[in-house]
C-alpha cells in the first residue's frame, strides 16, 4: 500500500491523490486503506517517517569516524546521492510534501532531518577544526549540502545524469569544493 501511494503521490501530488486512486493501483476497494492508516495523512506520515529514517541510516551508515573528515564527507555525501537517486520518487514525496502533515507528524519529521544534517554538520566541524575544511559559515555550507542532496528528488534523472554513481561522484566533488577542502 505504501509503494502505491509514493507512485500516486509522486506522480499528482499528495494534495491532488485520494485514497481511492491508491486502491485502484493495487486493485482493492477504497474502504480496503482504513484497516491500515486512518486517513490519507497517515498514510503519508508512515511514508515520511520510514523515508527518512532510511535516510538517516544511510547517512549515518556511510560515515567513518575513524577517517580523516575528506574521508568522511566523501563517503557521506556519495552515499547520501546514491541513495536519493536510487529512491528519488520516494524522496520526492518524504521531501516535498511534509507541510501536508499534522503538526505533531510534521516535527517527529523534522526531528530526524535534523539528525541526518547533524551528521554532515559533524564532520564539516570537524573539518573546520583540523584546518581541513576552510569554511567562513558552517552551517550555512552544512544547509547548501544538504540541499544539494535532498533536491536530486526533484530533477533525477536528468540528461547525461542517470546513474547514481556518476551523480555521487559529481557531488563528492562539489562538496569538497564547498567546504574549501585543503588536501
Amino acid at each position: 500500500m505504501r509503494e502505491a501511494a509514493i507512485e500516486a503521490f509522486a506522480e499528482n501530488g499528495y494534495g491532488s491523490t485520494t485514497t481511492r486512486q491508491i486502491a485502484a493501483r493495487l486493485g482493492m476497494s477504497p474502504a480496503a486503506m482504513y484497516p491500515h492508516y486512518r486517513s490519507k495523512e497517515e498514510l503519508l506520515y508512515a511514508i515520511a517517517y520510514e523515508g527518512h529514517d532510511l535516510a538517516l541510516r544511510v547517512v549515518r551508515d556511510a560515515d567513518l569516524p575513524d577517517a580523516d573528515p575528506i574521508a568522511r564527507l566523501i563517503s557521506i555525501i556519495r552515499r547520501f546521492v546514491e541513495w536519493q537517486a536510487q529512491n528519488h520518487r520516494r524522496a520526492r514525496v518524504i521531501q516535498y510534501e511534509l507541510t501536508a502533515l499534522e503538526p505533531d507528524h510534521y516535527r517527529a519529521i523534522t526531528g530526524l532531518r535534523r539528525d541526518t544534517t547533524k551528521v554532515v554538520r559533524d564532520v564539516v566541524d570537524l573539518g573546520i577544526e583540523s584546518g581541513q575544511f576552510t569554511v567562513p559559515d558552517a552551517e550555512g555550507v552544512t544547509l547548501a549540502l544538504m540541499s544539494l542532496c535532498v533536491d536530486i528528488c526533484r530533477w533525477y534523472p536528468s540528461g547525461r545524469y542517470n546513474e547514481p554513481d556518476t551523480l555521487s561522484t559529481l557531488y563528492a566533488d562539489l562538496s569538497l569544493r564547498l567546504v574549501g577542502a585543503v588536501h
